[in-house]
């Protein structure tokens, strides 16, 4: 049987990939999506409790209210990257790598599928953690389209990232470096508990530079209608980053690189 094509895409292949990576993670829904609940709860309670009392408000809203969006899109973050990375890594360190390889897909089918998976990972996050928000905080987004497209770009942007990541690590000690030397970091430093203006000229300058910023301040403006930066300056710096990480992926699994014996 012939392999079932529309134009020049492998639709039931590219399909097949997306779904296999949202059972995935829908497998271990305790883990996936009830962890990352319970993980953005306990921060707003400790920050709430903490500091929440004195703080005062940040922008004009309270702090508490001001610090949802940012937990909310930093899980979103880390999810759709945690989902890309240990799914690719996960095939090479067992071996079954071929199984992925040997279907007829293109590079760019594999990487739509794989990204696909992280994508709605970070919805169903997002989704679960805006219920819990709105119903403990009374935050309800302003603008829900806005918010809909800088979480679909973090899950774009971070499932790539994760995928080279994945592909980059021969084995789980080299993807834990990358997730808490660099993606963990890069997440917490970008705005989530506070604004940015609060911080020195360098620390601005460095946190302009760091695309996971735009991410979250994009949530925050399309939620709150608040922003340390403008929402349009933040899709393209954001969509640039993805397109540019996207194309990274594409010529590693065109090539093979780190995949192939």
């Amino acid at each position: 049987m012939g392999v079932r094509r529309f134009g020049r895409v492998n639709w039931l292949g590219l399909y097949t990939l997306a779904w296999r990576e949202v059972a995935r993670f829908m497998n271990v829904w305790a883990q996936t999506i009830m962890a990352p609940l319970i993980t953005a709860g306990l921060f707003l309670m400790i920050f709430t409790i903490a500091i929440g009392p004195t703080r005062g408000e940040v922008m004009g809203v309270a702090f508490t209210t001001f610090i949802a969006p940012g937990i909310l899109t930093m899980t979103v973050i880390q999810n759709a990257f945690a989902n890309t990375s240990s799914s690719i890594a996960s095939a090479k360190v067992q071996g079954n790598i071929v199984d992925t390889l040997m279907p007829p897909l293109s590079a760019g089918e594999l990487m739509v599928g794989y990204v696909a998976g992280a994508v709605a990972r970070g919805l169903l996050v997002a989704v679960v953690i805006g219920i819990g928000v709105a119903v403990f905080l009374g935050v309800v987004p302003q603008a829900p389209l806005v918010v809909l497209g800088f979480v679909v770009l973090s899950g774009v942007f971070m499932g790539a990232l994760g995928l080279i990541a994945g592909i980059y690590a021969n084995k789980f000690d080299q993807l834990a470096a990358v997730t808490n030397f660099l993606v963990t970091p890069l997440a917490f430093l970008s705005g989530t508990f506070y604004s940015i203006d609060a911080l020195p000229q360098l620390m601005q300058d460095l946190s302009h530079a760091n695309p996971m910023f735009y991410l979250i301040d994009g949530v925050r403006w399309g939620m709150l209608g608040v922003s340390d930066s403008s929402p349009l300056l933040g899709a393209a710096v954001a969509g640039g980053a993805s397109v540019v990480a996207l194309w990274i992926v594409w010529e590693m699994l065109r090539r093979g690189t780190r995949l192939k014996a």
